[in-house]
């Protein structure tokens, strides 16, 4: 599925629908899928009908009959989230790993390199160092780089390293992709998320652009909680996300010691995955985003 050219729309519409994307490209010759594509290629009835009947007896509610109401009908891109989110969450069996990463370093390092992110014109966030992380461990655990073959027989290991950074827009939730990631330096890293997040608000981005991630990144340090279930993107097999860094007192024998933290929480897909696999690639995060110089190696 990973090598089909599709919409993000498409894509959520053929999960919905339980179409396997790479199977009708290739019954159809070509690598490219449309809308109307998916219209020539029935779902399997037993979850078209499981889709429909699932609570429909119980939501079914007129709200008016309670109290004043209003209607604000969903754009089309929220209906394709709200269905792949729905059949991701139904179909997969999830689990979040909870952790945190001693930041301290990782921000002191930021500052003294923001006269240079100035001079450059580069936005230099958190996530570029998230983000090169990331792409370090998924190198060093390379089952969270893998994907699972829809009849869940076959376990696909990619020898690229690709990440969704997730992009909270007027529209919707969009996710474009920082191709190659392990091969960039965090200044080209950075320049592309600033890029790449700008032109998703500007609804800007394109359908080549979306896709084919490792894992997915998803932020809400910038908004605020201290920890969140993110729910993973199938065919991807883990979702990290970040919350806003907390001060944790630490004990040092008898002494405290207050340290910038910032909560990780790691969804993965427990089909391939496990607690212990989940809790060494955490492991390996923290140890990378509290001593940057390992990132950059």
């Amino acid at each position: 599925m990973d090598d089909v050219i599709a919409a993000p729309s498409v894509r959520a519409l053929a999960l919905n629908k339980g179409i396997d994307l790479a199977r009708l490209a290739q019954q159809l010759g070509r690598t490219t899928i449309a809308r109307e594509d998916l219209d020539r290629a029935p779902a399997p009835a037993a979850a078209v009908a499981a889709d429909q009947a699932e609570g429909t007896a119980y939501w079914q509610v007129d709200h008016a009959a309670y109290g004043p109401v209003r209607e604000e009908p969903l754009s089309r891109f929220a209906q394709a989230a709200s269905a792949n989110l729905s059949a991701a969450n139904a179909r997969i069996p999830q689990v979040t790993h909870h952790d945190r990463a001693d930041v301290t370093a990782l921000e002191a390092f930021r500052q003294r390199l923001k006269p240079e992110a100035r001079a450059r014109g580069v936005k230099l966030t958190a996530l570029a160092f998230h983000l090169r992380a990331v792409s370090r461990a998924l190198r060093e655990f390379p089952r969270f780089n893998a994907a699972l073959s829809p009849d869940g027989k076959t376990l696909i290991l990619r020898d690229y390293v690709h990440i969704g950074i997730a992009v909270d827009t007027a529209h919707g939730l969009m996710v474009p992709v920082i191709r190659d990631a392990d091969t960039k330096g965090l200044w080209q890293i950075a320049s592309e998320i600033s890029d790449m997040a700008a032109r998703a608000q500007a609804r800007k981005i394109r359908a080549d652009e979306m896709g084919g991630a490792s894992l997915t990144i998803t932020n809400l340090g910038g908004i605020g909680g201290v920890g969140f279930t993110p729910i993973v993107n199938p065919p991807e097999l883990a979702i990290l996300g970040l919350s806003r860094p907390e001060t944790v007192t630490l004990w040092e024998g008898e002494v405290p010691r207050p340290v910038s933290m910032v909560p990780l929480d790691l969804s993965y897909d427990h089909r391939v995955l496990n607690g212990a696999e989940a809790a060494r690639f955490v492991a390996c995060l923290a140890r990378l985003i509290a001593d940057p110089r390992r990132m950059m190696v």
